[in-house]
């Protein structure tokens, strides 16, 4: 078995970024995608036709740390956007295992074994790159494991009032799409945008895109504060969701409870997906239990696996970058100390990640 010096997991924004920042240090690689393309995880999650935005943080400064993979300033359609990758790795020769899952990771003497549902792969060092991709439990009583957790074709809801969960930018882009459908279609039946909390949380790309949205007529009706209960199946045999959308003291200790029911093939829950937590687990990288006190970022219950500051896991030659480590990861410093990181789920994140984690293997892999 041929043994490369960078193995990589994953192809979306990080993967290629490893790969890309390896050929500048003249390092040998594989990586090795489950999906069919790459950049799967982006043309799964990112509605058709949605605009790529090229958003750098507040936090930094900028620009891109490799410049090819930098959504171009017109912002074009998701499907250009990976058209462009695709035509970009062909022309730097990065060859890509497609349909490969990810399945352990074996450590030897002198190198790390990828082990795959039909093939193993080796390398000295290993970049975990392979995203969140374990959605979040909507956690209502009884079943609703029909509801759709991204908008596959937009034609399916014409004519049909939609609901949408979820308070983030997934979630106002998949608005935003079903309304300008809706409105391209002569069609008024509302897209409903529920949030368990009174506050949604989007960036300013977003934010412009679905006020343009609402501006050219969308009908659009904001439900915050909005629980998702309970999933059942209704007289008629239709599977439904019933979400409570508000309630209202009347004294005596009566509460009265306001709610709407939505076919579940009329609901789409964008409300996130975990970490890989049980993978890291497998893998036997260190991890650190959210509790009240230790974390501010993290959810109470949530695994933070601890990262140095070039995102080498707790055992040396393994890397975790991007997505993996979205929302937030403990840092160890260099004296030592642990601190809590945000960490955001970015195109521009995911590159800068691959390029420090990329240049520290080489560092290491020189002397």
């Amino acid at each position: 078995m041929k043994t490369v010096d960078i193995g990589i997991v994953g192809a979306g924004p990080g993967g290629i970024a490893c790969a890309l920042q390896a050929q500048k240090h003249g390092l040998s690689f594989f990586i090795i995608e489950k999906g069919s393309r790459i950049f799967q995880g982006i043309i799964d999650s990112y509605p058709k036709g949605k605009k790529v935005y090229a958003t750098i943080p507040k936090s930094e400064t900028g620009p891109f740390p490799i410049e090819a993979l930098a959504p171009a300033p017109d912002k074009p359609p998701v499907e250009d956007y990976v058209d462009t990758i695709e035509a970009l790795a062909a022309e730097r020769g990065i060859a890509v295992h497609f349909n490969e899952d990810f399945e352990s990771l074996k450590k030897e003497r002198d190198a790390f074994v990828v082990v795959t549902g039909s093939a193993q792969y080796r390398a000295r060092a290993v970049v975990l790159a392979f995203g969140s991709n374990i959605p979040v439990d909507l956690g209502v009583y009884g079943e609703a494991k029909t509801i759709a957790r991204k908008l596959d074709n937009v034609q399916d809801h014409i004519g049909f009032s939609t609901l949408v969960i979820g308070g983030g930018n997934a979630a106002a882009d998949v608005v935003a799409a079903l309304s300008r459908a809706k409105r391209d279609a002569d069609d008024e039946t509302p897209v409903y945008w529920s949030n368990r909390m009174e506050q949604f949380e989007i960036n300013t790309d977003v934010a412009r895109d679905l006020g343009e949205e609402i501006l050219l007529g969308g009908h659009i009706r904001i439900l915050q504060g909005a629980l998702p209960r309970i999933g059942e199946v209704d007289e008629d045999g239709v599977d439904r969701l019933t979400i409570l959308t508000q309630e209202i003291d009347a004294g005596c200790g009566v509460i009265h409870k306001q709610a709407m029911s939505f076919p579940m093939k009329h609901v789409i829950a964008c409300i996130g997906t975990q970490g890989p937590a049980p993978i890291f687990s497998q893998i036997g990288l260190q991890q650190i239990t959210c509790t009240e006190g230790v974390c501010r970022i993290g959810k109470e219950g949530a695994q933070l696996v601890i990262l140095s500051t070039d995102f080498q896991t707790s055992i040396k030659g393994i890397y975790a970058i991007g997505g993996a480590v979205s929302p937030a990861y403990i840092e160890i410093q260099e004296e030592g100390s642990f601190k809590e990181r945000k960490h955001t789920n970015l195109i521009y994140t995911a590159v800068k990640d691959a390029v420090r984690a990329v240049n520290h293997i080489a560092a290491r892999l020189s002397t």
